[in-house]
């Protein structure tokens, strides 16, 4: 059925004079659903978010528009396109959210009681890491609030510190290459990483006493983008025309092709060595121990759920590293 907002037609063309807009309950249910259209990358990639049809999507969208006078978004053929007012709205639909989810825990603290959407960001491939305190960190703020409701996200790097940049993370659990000014760093532990060549490698079957560090120079070794340390110069090669990856299982699978050498944290590779398809390389004097920490925005306030969330993880906020 067609609601008077969607029977007004194409949004009303932009006035110098034009009303602020009093926002009502339908309009955060729209900025919602138009936040969570941006956030999937489509209408159609939405409709699992939102449990609704596509049709019901862009009618929601189309009186979006018309309530606020903009067109916030293109889509079709050629995919789906934020509008420079789209994205000024969607980062505005970011605060809004943020401060009402700010309200909602200072009143629930109040009451003693925690509640609110918790969104993580972590880097993929950690989980076999027992170095880290998230999943007991989870376990007691469940256990301690329950009606907070967990939002994990695991990605790239990049992805999670843009997540937190932008508000839609309230925190991240990153390894640390190089700081960033718009956060604040925790410390939480430390990952090694340890270089691996796999079975038809040449390296594969000589024993680390028949080694030297500087042997690897003479083989090709995996140039992982963003984890970038400069001691790895120490021992390997890299050039334009080096493999590269993205990714630790990435990095991993062009290893097995056994024509590769390349860094991996010691808690991935475990399970392969322990199969007899990779070997670690003089792991005794080359290795990389690569801090993980906590980031939160800089300048930001501390709500009491990011205040449970790091007392859960044994981070004291008032000492950054």
């Amino acid at each position: 059925m067609e609601t008077p907002l969607s029977n007004s037609g194409n949004p009303p063309p932009k006035t110098s004079h034009r009303a602020p807009l009093a926002l009502s309950g339908l309009d955060f249910k729209l900025l919602k659903v138009f936040k969570a259209v941006v956030e999937a990358g489509g209408f159609s990639a939405a409709q699992n978010e939102l449990n609704v049809g596509l049709a019901a999507i862009s009618k929601q969208i189309s009186d979006l528009e018309i309530r606020i006078g903009m067109r916030l978004c293109t889509r079709g053929r050629e995919g789906f396109h934020l509008t420079e007012e789209g994205s000024l709205v969607y980062q505005a639909s970011i605060d809004l959210f943020a401060s009402v989810d700010n309200f909602r825990d200072r009143l629930s603290s109040a009451q003693n009681e925690l509640v609110g959407d918790l969104g993580v960001g972590v880097i993929d491939n950690t989980i076999s890491d027992s170095n880290s305190p998230l999943v007991a960190a989870l376990r007691t703020l469940n256990d301690q609030a329950p009606k907070v409701r967990f939002q994990l996200h695991a990605s790239q790097l990049d992805e999670v510190e843009r997540g937190v940049v932008e508000g839609r993370l309230v925190a991240g659990i990153v390894p640390v290459y190089q700081r960033r000014e718009e956060f604040d760093y925790y410390a939480l532990y430390e990952e090694r990483s340890e270089v691996y060549c796999a079975f038809g490698h040449p390296l594969f079957g000589v024993s680390d006493a028949e080694l030297s560090s500087d042997v690897l120079k003479e083989y090709e070794c995996i140039n992982h983008r963003y984890a970038i340390h400069r001691d790895k110069l120490n021992f390997a090669r890299y050039d334009g025309y080096s493999a590269s990856a993205t990714q630790v299982e990435a990095v991993a699978l062009l290893i097995l092709t056994g024509r590769f050498v390349g860094f991996l944290p010691r808690h991935y590779a475990a399970s392969l060595v322990s199969q007899g398809q990779m070997r670690a390389v003089l792991a005794e004097s080359i290795h990389i121990d690569t801090p993980f920490n906590l980031i939160l925005r800089h300048n930001t306030v501390r709500s009491p759920l990011v205040k449970a969330f790091a007392r859960a993880l044994a981070v004291d906020l008032k000492v950054p590293v």
